[in-house]
C-alpha cells in the first residue's frame, strides 16, 4: 500500500522561520542541473586543513536534516565534523550555532557563507557533506508497490553520508544524530554498523550538540537555495508573460514549501496542470497534493487506443504450426508433431 504523508501543521512564526531569505547563500552543495532535473545527489566538502594535516586527529561528527515535512522541494540530510577539542569552543562559543529553526534565515545564510569561505576558522576546521533527496525520488519510492518509506530513505541517506566521510580516512570517534522515530532503535542499528564509534541518537539533538546544530544549518541553507533553483523556471515563465516585475521577490510565490503555508497551498492550486499536476519539485505522495489531484477533474480527454493483439490466445497456441488445425498439446512442439519427428529417423 502506498504511503501518503499528511500535512504538517505550523504556526505563522514557524512558517516565517522556514521561509528562505531573498538572498540565500548559494552553497556549493547545490547542484542546479540535478535540482532542475529532479535528481537526488550528494556533495562532500574537502577535508579541512586542520584535519588533513593530521589524519589521526580525533573528530566529532553530527547529522541533521531539513525539509522533511514540505510538499515542495528536496529533503536534505547534512553532516558536519571537526576536531573534538573545538566542538563547543568554535561552534557554540565563537559562532553561536543553534538549531536552524531558531536562527533567522539571514544568520543561517551568513554562517554557511563563512563555512565555505577560505581563510575563515570554520573553513579551516570544519568539513561537511549533504545528501539531497529530490521530491520526485521521495514520491516515487513512497508510492511504489514495495513502499520505501521516508524514515528508511532518511536512515539510508545518513548512513551513506557517514560512510563517505569515513572512506576519506577521517578519524571519527563520536557521532551525534537528531533522531527519526525512536532514538534507541535508530541508535542500535547504527551501532551495529560502527561498533567502535561512540554514537548518540537523541531528540532535539540539534539544540543539544553544537556539531548537530552546524549540520542543521548546512541542511537548511542547502534546501533553501535548492528551492530557489526549482522556482527559477516558474519565475522566468511569469516574467515572459509579463506577470511579474523585473525585481520580483521569488520567495513570495510559493513560500516555505509547507502545506500549511497559505502561499504554498495557493501556489499549488494556481499552478496545477489538469493532467500532470506539477513538476519534479512537488512530492505527489503528500496528502495535500493527492487531495488536489483527486479533486480536480482533468479538462483533457485521454484516449488510449488498444490494438487487437490476440490476448485471448493460450500459451500452448504458440506451439502449433501455421498449417496445423490443432491437436494434442502434449505431442505438439515448435510447429511440428512429435510423431513426425520420430518418423524422420
Amino acid at each position: 500500500m502506498a504511503e501518503i504523508v499528511e500535512d504538517v501543521q505550523m504556526d505563522s512564526q514557524e512558517i516565517e522561520q522556514e521561509t528562505r531569505p531573498e538572498d540565500v547563500f548559494m552553497a556549493p552543495s547545490v547542484h542546479k542541473a540535478d535540482d532542475l532535473a529532479g535528481k537526488s545527489y550528494s556533495h562532500f566538502s574537502e577535508i579541512p586543513k586542520m584535519i588533513a594535516d593530521d589524519m589521526s586527529k580525533e573528530v566529532v561528527l553530527g547529522v541533521d536534516e531539513a525539509g522533511r515535512g514540505p510538499v515542495l522541494g528536496p529533503m536534505v540530510y547534512a553532516l558536519f565534523y571537526l576536531p573534538m577539542e573545538l566542538h563547543h569552543s568554535l561552534l557554540a562559543d565563537t559562532h553561536h550555532f543553534d538549531d536552524s529553526k531558531v536562527l533567522t534565515p539571514q544568520v543561517r545564510s551568513n554562517l554557511m557563507r563563512k563555512l565555505c569561505t577560505k581563510g575563515t576558522d570554520l573553513y579551516e576546521a570544519g568539513g561537511w557533506a549533504t545528501r539531497s533527496l529530490s521530491a520526485r525520488d521521495i514520491s516515487a519510492h513512497m508510492l511504489s508497490p514495495s513502499v520505501y518509506n521516508l524514515n528508511a530513505q532518511a536512515m539510508d541517506a545518513t548512513i551513506d553520508l557517514i560512510k563517505g566521510v569515513l572512506a576519506k580516512g577521517v578519524n571519527v570517534k563520536e557521532i551525534y544524530i537528531d533522531t527519526i522515530g525512536k532514538p534507541e532503535i535508530y541508535q542500535k542499528k547504527l551501532e551495529s554498523i560502527w561498533p567502535t564509534i561512540g554514537i548518540t541518537v537523541a531528540k532535539k539533538a540539534d539544540s543539544l550538540y553544537p556539531v548537530v546544530s552546524a549540520a542543521s544549518v548546512c541542511a537548511k541553507v542547502t534546501r533553501d537555495a535548492a528551492l530557489d533553483v526549482c522556482y527559477e523556471p516558474y519565475h522566468e515563465r511569469a516574467m515572459a508573460a509579463g506577470e511579474a516585475a523585473e525585481n520580483a521577490n521569488v520567495n513570495v510565490a510559493w513560500g516555505s514549501g509547507y502545506p500549511s503555508d497559505a502561499r504554498t497551498s495557493n501556489w499549488l492550486k494556481l499552478n496545477m496542470d489538469p493532467l500532470f499536476g506539477w513538476g519534479s519539485e512537488c512530492r505527489f505522495s503528500w496528502g495535500t497534493a493527492k487531495e488536489l489531484l483527486e479533486g480536480k477533474k482533468p479538462d483533457v480527454d485521454v484516449d488510449w487506443p488498444v490494438e487487437d493483439d490476440g490476448n485471448d490466445m493460450r500459451m500452448t497456441d504458440f506451439f502449433l504450426g501455421k498449417n496445423d488445425a490443432g491437436g494434442d498439446e502434449l505431442v505438439d512442439w515448435f510447429g511440428k508433431r512429435v510423431t513426425q519427428e520420430m518418423e524422420a529417423f
